[in-house]
């Protein structure tokens, strides 16, 4: 018979303690952006201006427009590179896996201020102006790692028996893809994109080293006005980027969590 084992208290208080240090912050920024009054430490109500006004406001406009081409870009190209990557790499030596898996893994593993200043180094080599061009490039770069390690995972918690009948049964490589592995691993991929659209979403310090003029992202965006002051209008516009990728992360482990419940059927058609 099996006793059920107790947490010690201290772990529960610790958590929480953790829990408050991270999103006390963020509920202070969620709060006053809702604040009729310019004044940070000053509440004097509750109104939507803000948000309203930020839709009349042409840089922000801009911005958000340049934010939304980036991360499109950089999470359709990234997904399929980073898809491809793991279904290579499946193929080969246990050796050459590991070694070139680590290499994918490095732009996760990296601080975001060596990738910004390497490739802001890279563009300035080969003479490559900057601007919105070599801020997809800098996202793509990082993007392919994140797709890259839920494609795998999800390819390596498949295994390969359902491939090998539908062999057994005649299919070739490509059918055997099309309607054996590329089902089996869909929402790792939708789930990896989903992670790599957040990612160039929320960016800021790759995008400001590779980035030029006309070419300024909201998180870019968001720095030079913090330089100015806090206002409630940044609140809020860092409130709208909270939900959205708070919203993105969820929906993306919603959609591997799902897929991972799924029963592995498989129909050939062959």
């Amino acid at each position: 018979m099996h006793t059920k084992r107790k947490n010690h208290p201290l772990l529960g208080i610790h958590s929480l303690l953790v829990m408050i240090f991270i999103y006390v912050p963020i509920g202070f920024i969620i709060a006053y952006s809702f604040n009729s009054s310019r004044l940070a430490a000053d509440w004097s109500g509750f109104t939507l201006d803000w948000y309203i006004s930020l839709f009349h406001n042409r840089r922000v406009m801009e911005a958000l427009g340049n934010t939304l081409t980036v991360a499109i870009a950089a999470t359709v190209v990234s997904t399929l590179l980073g898809t491809l990557a793991a279904l290579s790499i499946r193929k080969v030596g246990r050796k050459t896996k590991a070694g070139m898996g680590g290499l994918l893994y490095l732009p996760i593993i990296i601080p975001d201020i060596i990738m910004g200043l390497s490739l802001l180094v890279l563009f300035t080599q080969f003479h490559i102006p900057l601007g919105k061009l070599t801020i997809i490039i800098a996202h793509i770069t990082f993007c392919i790692s994140y797709v890259y390690v839920i494609v795998s995972t999800r390819l390596a918690g498949m295994g390969g028996q359902l491939e090998e009948a539908a062999q057994d049964l005649g299919a070739n490589a490509w059918q055997t893809f099309r309607h054996v592995t590329l089902p089996q691993i869909t929402p790792g991929i939708i789930s990896g994109a989903l992670i790599a659209f957040t990612m160039s979403l929320d960016d800021f310090m790759v995008s400001f080293f590779v980035s030029g003029p006309s070419s300024t992202t909201l998180p870019i965006y968001i720095y030079g006005q913090v330089k100015r002051g806090i206002s409630p209008e940044i609140n809020a516009l860092c409130t709208l980027l909270i939900l959205v990728s708070v919203t993105l992360i969820f929906l993306a482990q919603f959609v591997l969590n799902r897929g991972k419940g799924q029963k592995k059927q498989s129909v050939l058609p062959f």
